[in-house]
């Protein structure tokens, strides 16, 4: 009698055990497809071959997987002529020379840009609650907006890596 209610005992464990692996398997399952989510798509989308085939390197981390370059050291940082910024990865239009003033932050900073080539998106990594800025029309990821741009203006600062950038001279060459 012993030997049977140790077997039904025994039986009665492995039948919890298994529903509970199999609950903690499918749990598994979503969050892998909920994290694989399909992103959005872009009206310029590659593939991330093709990203890495025409980016460099920094660009690549920059725009690709939202990565920030060193402070100070962007070619656009102290740069001031005359003419327009377009996207690094697919050329569009997102700022002109007119909105860009020195933040002191080391980044290239306009005080607005061509909203309808710009997306914003909540940005809560590293710990904190920022927005992120990115290009409309690939996805790129160019910085970030903040509340303290210039007050005269639009109050807002667009913080934008240098090379998420290129920049077009307003003059026509000779």
């Amino acid at each position: 009698m012993r030997k049977i209610v140790l077997i039904l005992m025994l039986l009665a464990l492995g039948c919890t055990e298994s529903p509970r692996k199999k609950s903690v398997e499918k749990i598994t399952s979503q969050t892998e497809v909920s994290e694989n989510k399909p992103r959005k798509i872009y009206p310029v989308s590659k593939t991330e071959k093709e990203w890495k085939a025409q980016l460099n390197e920094m660009e690549y981390f920059v725009l690709r997987q939202k990565g920030t370059e060193r402070p100070f050291v962007g070619k656009y940082d102290k740069f001031y002529g005359k003419g327009s910024y377009v996207c690094a990865a697919c050329g569009i239009k997102l700022y002109e020379s007119e909105h860009k003033f020195n933040s002191g932050t080391g980044w290239p900073s306009f005080d607005r840009g061509y909203d309808e080539n710009l997306e914003y998106e909540a940005d809560t990594s590293h710990g904190m609650s920022r927005t992120e800025v990115k290009c409309a029309n690939c996805g790129g990821h160019l910085g970030h907006v903040f509340n303290d741009g210039p007050r005269e203006t639009t109050g807002i600062r667009h913080c934008i890596n240098s090379v998420s950038l290129q920049f077009v001279s307003a003059y026509e060459p000779k």
